[in-house]
């Protein structure tokens, strides 16, 4: 079953939770740097753009060790990023019928 989204307001303000946390980890944030193309000075000049805030839960989706741990650092549900990317450009799911 897929976790239906949340408001998109509160989708952008876990995503910027979860790049602060991610920014805290020199490891987990290079890999989404390189991941991304982007670069250190990004990370604080498109932190405001929902694009980006996507960009943030995508890679935090792939990364499920980093995933379950920001879950838990948050006190939330591991399926709210899900939710979260749901409710940011590029986050909606197809629909085929």
């Amino acid at each position: 079953m897929i976790p239906e989204p949340m408001a998109q307001p509160q989708a952008e303000a876990l995503a910027l939770r979860a790049l602060v946390w991610m920014a805290g980890d020199a490891d987990l944030v290079g890999r989404f740097l390189a991941m991304t193309g982007a670069g250190p000075a990004d990370l604080r000049a498109r932190a405001a753009e929902p694009e980006f805030l996507g960009f943030v839960l995508d890679f935090l989706l792939t990364e499920e060790a980093a995933l379950v741990a920001f879950a838990a650092a948050e006190r939330i549900p591991p399926e709210a990023p899900m939710r979260a990317r749901a409710a940011l450009p590029g986050g909606a799911l197809p629909h085929w019928t």
